[in-house]
């Protein structure tokens, strides 16, 4: 049978799911709404008889000739008497006579006659009883359904639904809702590779039948935050046409015990009655964490996940349900969970390669306006690391900075600035330093630059500012590879604690001093040089002992320590040994070029920011570039007052 066939289908069978828990809310409602009208009435009867007190009818005549009644009411079957002594009590304590209506034709008259009496004839005879009944029970009964209608509807939408506590919080995404395709997404051709099958598959199952082969219970998408592993699994719905129920882990579980294991029963439950159909689970990890006593236990997740567990056995794959989970932190996860017949696959959505990046710019510039000077693969080039939610956020600053200087399309400039105030954040222009700090800035950066320059294996000099940023630098050096790596050397790696450490040299070379602009610097080389010696077996001491484990991969590579305190120590030892013998070298490159880091340094404090190329001539033909302004000299620690920010 045809996929479209099989929309139709379950349709049909979607309207009756609908009505179901229509009707399982419609019944309870109308149930107390017929039990509080009647007791309103019951209520309302029983405090009326209260207060009423029958009398005969000669008591009633005598009372009149003694000129004892305020108020007599007439109805159809009886007559409501109110005294003047009880009238004269407070409402609550008043108590009203009634007699029987024997039809006196002389009572009308004398209660006519008597001025002090105030008479009521009510014609409630001429009421129909279907009128009655409307006006008792009907009417009560619609305003009180209404109420409690509306009371359920607000309760239930502040405390997560509790009325239907163990319903799924799924949404179901039809293939017109989501939108979208494998063309949105971009810079993951592995990924969609591996996941064309799945989408083949829910196309034309028969084929994969007739073999005998079945298509894999679940995949899980593994990979740094903002790679896209959400929109990839929309895209997979978008591409197979099929429903897409989204629920993220977390809403899974929640204050009350047995809530996630039965949210995991009705999404299973609404996935099979829909197949062929998606089931994507976000930040698995919430409940899928292992259940040994290390990381923590709670009864509530692991009942969640011995449900899930049990439902991912129980389905029929080739009814075509597929699931598809994704999360950052797969170490974490409970191995029964990953085994086979569950998770079968792991589709890493790695951050992008540079073309990958090129193809995810096109698809963020594919609604902008662009200027002819835009060079996307010169921005995919300086982006490396960026992953796409980075990207689009790129793309739209510049867009916002075109608008703000009136611009109608974005140029190469919007980009790069755009890029650089990812990096380093905005220009504070109020920020004034005094002659002495620039001038500390202007050799700290220039420091990093020269010994970068001076070495191989080191990244190209893109730009070198003083200019203060918000991030709290004063001033940074850009540099860009002008192809992207995989691997780093030994080598390469001294290469960059050298150029780090160079600001720092600078400033002790030149005056002798040692500021505070060097902290990040130093934060930066000492965590390098400890990943060396302590994780990538470039130690000369330990060689190629691992001194650390790696946790939580795409979250930025965090490491517990896998040694002895004392090992840990004399890892801490060559670390600082190390740091000592790049430091002492990048002072000596200085020191070896001091005429270039004055001249260059001299025409950084002039211009505040320069490109790699007028960088790069100094090395080579300073006597061509313009002359900086004369700038008083300082070449002491006594002349050093120290600045106060950071560089």
């Amino acid at each position: 049978m045809s996929a479209p066939d099989n929309r139709n289908n379950r349709s049909g069978g979607g309207k009756d799911n609908e009505n179901r828990p229509r009707l399982n809310t419609i019944l309870p409602i109308a149930i107390l709404a017929v039990v509080f009208v009647f007791l309103i009435n019951f209520l309302y009867s029983s405090y009326a008889a209260s207060r009423m007190e029958e009398i005969k009818y000669n008591e009633f005549q005598e009372m009149l000739d003694k000129d004892q009644i305020a108020e007599v009411e007439i109805q159809s079957d009886r007559i409501l008497i109110m005294t003047r002594e009880e009238m004269a009590k407070p409402e609550t304590e008043q108590l009203i006579y009634y007699t029987g209506l024997v039809g006196d034709p002389d009572l009308i008259p004398q209660l006519k006659a008597n001025e002090n009496i105030e008479f009521y004839h009510e014609l409630t005879d001429e009421m129909s009883p279907l009128f009655q009944i409307l006006l008792s029970y009907v009417i009560p009964f619609a305003a009180i359904y209404l109420l409690f209608s509306f009371l359920m509807r607000n309760l239930s939408g502040r405390m997560g639904g509790s009325m239907s506590i163990g319903q799924s919080k799924a949404k179901v995404y039809m293939e017109k809702e989501t939108g979208v395709t494998f063309e949105d997404v971009a810079g993951q051709d592995e990924a969609k590779e591996s996941l064309q099958e799945i989408i083949d598959f829910l196309h034309n199952p028969q084929k994969y039948a007739a073999i005998g082969a079945k298509i894999p219970k679940g995949a899980l998408l593994v990979g740094s935050p903002g790679t896209g592993k959400t929109l990839l699994a929309k895209a997979v719905a978008g591409e197979a046409g099929v429903p897409f129920f989204f629920i993220s882990g977390s809403d899974f579980v929640e204050m009350f015990v047995g809530v996630g294991a039965s949210r995991v029963r009705d999404l299973f439950q609404q996935a099979s009655k829909q197949a062929p159909a998606i089931i994507f689970i976000d930040e698995i990890d919430a409940i899928g964490k292992s259940r040994d006593n290390r990381l923590g236990s709670n009864d509530e997740r692991e009942q969640t996940l011995n449900q899930l567990l049990s439902e991912i056995d129980g389905f029929d794959s080739s009814k075509g349900v597929v699931i598809l989970a994704a999360t950052n932190r797969p170490e974490i996860l409970d191995k029964a969970l990953l085994r086979a017949g569950r998770f079968d696959r792991r589709i890493i959505v790695d951050k992008p390669n540079l073309a990958g990046r090129l193809q995810t710019l096109k698809v963020h510039t594919k609604n902008i306006k662009l200027t002819e000077d835009v060079d996307l693969n010169r921005i995919a080039q300086v982006t490396a690391g960026a992953v796409g939610a980075d990207l689009a956020n790129l793309v739209n600053e510049a867009a916002l900075r075109a608008v703000r200087h009136g611009r109608q399309a974005v140029n190469q400039e919007d980009l790069l600035v755009s890029f650089e105030v990812v990096i380093a954040g905005t220009e504070k222009k109020g920020t004034v330093l005094t002659d002495t700090e620039k001038r500390i800035v202007s050799y700290h950066e220039v420091g990093h630059a020269l010994v970068a320059a001076l070495q191989k294996h080191t990244a190209p000099v893109q730009k070198i500012t003083i200019v203060p940023h918000t991030s709290g630098a004063l001033g940074y050096t850009l540099q860009m590879e002008e192809e992207e790596k995989f691997l780093n050397s030994k080598d390469e790696l001294i290469s960059e604690l050298r150029t780090l450490l160079g600001g720092r040299a600078a400033e002790e070379v030149v005056f002798g001093v040692q500021t505070t602009g060097a902290a990040n610097d130093i934060e930066k080389a000492t965590d390098l040089s400890r990943r060396m010696i302590m994780q990538y077996g470039m130690s000369d001491r330990f060689g190629l002992m691992a001194l650390v484990t790696s946790e939580s991969q795409y979250l930025g590579g965090q490491n517990s320590l896998n040694c002895a305190e004392s090992t840990a120590a004399e890892a801490d030892a060559e670390v600082r040994e190390l740091l000592l013998r790049c430091y002492e070298e990048s002072k000596q490159m200085l020191r070896d070029n001091r005429e270039t880091l004055d001249e260059i340094a001299l025409f950084l404090l002039t211009k505040e920011t320069i490109t790699g190329e007028e960088f790069m001539a100094f090395l080579k033909k300073p006597e061509e570039l313009p002359q900086p302004e004369e700038v008083p000299e300082i070449t002491t620690a006594d002349d050093f007052q120290g600045p106060t920010e950071m560089i």
